[in-house]
């Protein structure tokens, strides 16, 4: 139970940052989103309260915490781990899981929408806490905040190792100040205790015209974002760890708060406009505001390094070209940072601040991104629990309502599509195209691939009949497919005319499981004397390592002798033809500017550089 309390404490910073700033602006933009209520002050304090106490009930406590953590794909979670459960990385265009494959993968790209946003709203609504005892001061808001998001994105490079360490007592602390404001304010007022029944709730819904209800429930949302980074992060913590920390700290500490800015509002209407940091004594809130910002900056970095995390998922399951992903901890295999990840997500996030200017105005933007993947996600579990074979009917009855209730949600927020919820649904659609349109590229390369290969019998006989001279040492041929001979090492003889006496082909294959045993990881067949195909297998949660496979490989190799093997690899120049029947032309040319810019082969892979030789082709799609 100590190992879990640990792992709980680390999981308040990593998983519940997001969720955990909420209460900075979440209750303030309800109340702005329930003017014109019929509903005296107090009335509609508590009828918010209650709202969104209840909705992190059931859609976080009830619907993450019970129920999606289950669907793990062997520890790990999130949408990517979900499409690798249901087989979806192989489907056909036009099958149902091919559809299904473009929802998953439009989820995904949601989760990089949710990124630019909620830095850009979280540290924002922290340092407009400076407004609350200097009104002058709102001038320097925004120079503030870009400065603090600069320097953020400017030391990912550097790992976040010690600073991770940190984040769960920071957290800890966050959450105990901000329950303790939550008690402070409900002593005053405990007639907003009755928020802990779901009636006001349902009486402020139906009591209010639609359009009062659909704004406020768009507000309400607020107050649940950052609930899906539980099921995306299960795989650091694992699941009772999580669930602890929701329990016994997260959901206890939120409630009390939200009770308390209903007190706060009950009791003074003018602190409306900012009712978290009127809670606090007039001594605290210069503190308030530094505590506030360093809890929204680590919610930040948890959101960038799950962005790095989702990054690498998507290039190991043929998602996205590969990318440069540098290792920043030795100890730590987690501790990634992605260079062209992080300064997209940087742009977008400074341009959401100086576009929006305030947490009120990108209030509009945020929550349709989230909510849009927590449909999705629902489904997907759905599918799952099917899949697995769980009662059909069972299964519909109960996603089917939470679906109902995610469905409400995005209604609510999609009506802000204007005000700017088209921001993150921008971001989203550009990814979601980019991924689509890589992986049908990558299908129409192989295709090309699979028309030129040779196959291994007739290789191997002409590898025996012509006259050709071999030299001491050792090849390893990189191929795409498990089958047939690499075209590096066709091109190659066709130019060369001598081979190594030595000769591996090697393809890597990854799998629908996040980790690989090392004793599965190889395996080793025998072509010819001295020529032998080696698979290689990976989980898409883990970073390939060629040498470091090829060395629990039982080959031919002498261990001493891999740092000298020569890795030939094809360095392919696709061209787009309009000959060729393939996706539209100028889909075409992005996916061979994509192909263009992706990381070499030899560097995703760790070979070292002094060992890669390169085969110039072309291929033509």
């Amino acid at each position: 139970m100590g190992g879990a309390a640990a792992l709980s404490l680390a999981a308040l910073g990593i998983v519940y940052g997001d969720i955990g700033t909420s209460p900075l602006y979440a209750f303030k933009v309800a109340l702005q989103a329930s003017q014109g209520t019929s509903l005296t002050p107090p009335q509609a304090a508590i009828g918010l309260a209650s709202l969104i106490i209840w909705s992190l009930v059931v859609v976080v406590s009830i619907k993450y915490a019970v129920l999606i953590l289950k669907a793990d794909n062997r520890g790990e979670g999130g949408v990517v781990a979900m499409l690798a459960l249901l087989d979806a990385r192989h489907a056909q265009s036009g099958s149902w899981r091919g559809y299904l494959l473009v929802v998953g993968l439009i989820g995904a790209a949601l989760l990089y929408g949710d990124g630019a946003i909620t830095p850009a709203i979280s540290v924002l609504s922290a340092v407009e806490g400076l407004e609350v005892d200097a009104p002058g001061l709102a001038r320097l808001v925004l120079p503030i905040t870009i400065t603090i998001l600069v320097i953020l994105f400017l030391v990912q490079s550097k790992g976040t190792g010690f600073i991770g360490r940190i984040f769960g007592p920071v957290m800890l602390a966050w959450f105990g100040s901000i329950a303790l404001l939550g008690i402070a304010a409900i002593a005053r007022h405990p007639a907003v205790l009755s928020a802990l029944s779901p009636w006001p709730a349902l009486d402020y819904i139906m009591r209010e015209p639609i359009s009062v209800s659909f704004a406020t429930l768009g507000a309400v949302f607020l107050a649940v974002t950052g609930g899906e980074a539980m099921y995306a992060d299960m795989g650091h913590f694992g699941r009772l760890p999580i669930r602890l920390a929701w329990f016994v700290i997260c959901l206890p500490a939120l409630i009390l708060n939200y009770l308390g800015q209903a007190a706060e509002v009950a009791l003074n209407p003018a602190s409306a406009n900012n009712p978290f940091f009127q809670m606090a004594p007039d001594w605290a809130h210069y503190p308030m505001v530094v505590f506030a910002t360093a809890a929204t900056v680590i919610a930040s970095q948890a959101i960038i390094s799950g962005v790095f995390s989702l990054t690498q998922q998507s290039i190991q399951m043929g998602f996205l070209p590969r990318l440069q992903i540098l290792h920043t901890s030795g100890h730590e295999a987690g501790q990634i940072y992605v260079p062209f990840a992080n300064w997209v997500l940087a742009a977008a996030t400074l341009a959401a601040v100086l576009t929006f200017r305030s947490s009120d105005a990108l209030a509009g933007a945020y929550g349709i991104a989230v909510s849009g993947l927590m449909v999705i996600s629902t489904i997907l579990a759905a599918l799952v629990a099917i899949k697995w074979g769980f009662n059909i009917w069972l299964v519909a009855a109960a996603n089917g309502a939470f679906l109902l209730v995610d469905l409400v949600f995005f209604s609510a927020n999609a009506i802000k599509f204007i005000e700017g919820g088209w921001f993150p649904l921008l971001i989203a659609g550009v990814i979601a195209f980019l991924m689509l349109t890589w992986r049908e590229g990558v299908k129409l390369v192989e295709v090309v691939r699979a028309s030129q290969r040779e196959d291994v019998a007739t290789f191997v006989a002409a590898l025996r009949r012509d006259e050709l001279y071999r030299q001491p040492g050792v090849a390893a041929f990189l191929s795409a497919s498990p089958v047939g001979i690499p075209l590096s090492l066709s091109h190659h003889l066709r130019h060369n005319r001598v081979l190594q006496d030595r000769v591996l082909l090697v393809s890597v294959i990854m799998t629908d499981e996040p980790y690989v045993p090392d004793n599965a990881r190889t395996s080793v067949t025998m072509l010819d004397e001295g020529f032998e195909r080696v698979i290689l297998t990976y989980g898409f949660m883990e970073q390939v390592d060629i040498p470091a496979a090829l060395a629990l490989a039982k080959t031919c190799v002498p261990r001493a002798e891999l740092g000298e093997i020569s890795y030939y690899l094809g360095h392919e120049t696709v061209i787009s033809s309009a000959i060729v029947k393939g996706m539209a032309p100028w889909r075409e040319k992005i996916f061979v500017a994509m192909h263009r810019n992706s990381t070499p082969t030899g560097a995703s892979f760790c070979i070292p550089s002094r060992q890669v030789v390169e085969v110039g082709m072309e291929i033509v799609i």
